[in-house]
C-alpha cells in the first residue's frame, strides 16, 4: 500500500462493513442527533452511536443514563447500534473498523468547533470525518438549552425524545 503525500496514515483499505462512528457525550440526547443518527444510517450500512465521557465536562446525567436514554432513541433504527467511548475516538474507530467519523453541524459555529478534532481525528488514524448539515427544524436545539428549559419547568416535547423528557422531569422534578 503506498503512503500518502501528506504522511497521514491511510485508513484500512479492506473494511467488512461500511460503517459510520457518530459520536458525543449526548447530554441528552436531542432530536436533532435522532435525525443525523437517522441520516448517516441512511448513508453507511452500519452506524455505531459513541457515547463519550469528557473529565472536564460536569454531566446532568451518568455515562451509563445517557447510554441507556440513547439506546431509547435510537431502538426503532435499524443497523444502529449504542457502544461507550473509553479513550480516544480515532482509536475507537480504528478498532471498529470505520469508513469515517459523522458530525452533525446546526451551523458555521459548530463548523469552527468541529474542524481541529476532524484534522485531528484524521491524523491519528487516517479515518476521515463526515458533516451531516442539521435539519433547519432542529437548528435552535442544543443539549445544553434543553437543560436549561427543563431546569426552570419550560416544556422539551418535541425537542427531545420521550424517554429524555421524562427523565429530565424526574431530574428537575424537586425544582433543581
Amino acid at each position: 500500500m503506498e503512503k500518502p503525500r501528506s504522511g497521514l496514515r491511510t485508513p484500512y483499505p479492506e473494511r467488512m462493513t461500511n460503517l459510520a462512528i457518530c459520536p458525543g457525550s449526548f447530554d441528552p440526547i436531542t432530536l436533532g442527533h435522532v435525525d443525523v443518527i437517522r441520516r448517516a444510517r441512511s448513508i453507511f450500512d452500519e452506524v455505531v452511536v459513541a457515547v463519550a465521557h469528557n473529565a472536564s465536562k460536569n454531566y446532568l446525567f451518568a455515562l451509563d443514563q445517557r447510554s441507556a436514554l440513547v439506546r431509547q432513541a435510537v431502538a426503532g433504527i435499524d443497523g444502529v447500534r449504542v457502544e461507550v467511548v473509553n479513550g480516544l475516538l480515532s482509536t475507537f474507530a480504528q478498532e471498529h473498523g470505520a469508513s469515517a467519523i459523522v458530525k452533525g453541524l446546526r451551523s458555521s459555529h459548530d463548523f469552527d468547533d468541529e474542524l481541529a478534532m476532524s484534522l485531528m481525528n484524521r491524523h491519528l488514524s487516517g479515518i476521515e470525518t463526515v458533516f451531516i448539515m442539521g435539519d433547519p427544524a432542529f437548528a435552535h436545539v442544543a443539549s445544553s438549552l434543553v437543560k436549561d428549559v427543563a431546569r426552570h419547568g419550560g416544556e422539551v416535547a418535541g425537542l427531545v425524545p420521550e424517554p429524555v423528557a421524562a427523565a429530565l422531569g424526574r431530574r428537575f422534578a424537586d425544582g433543581r
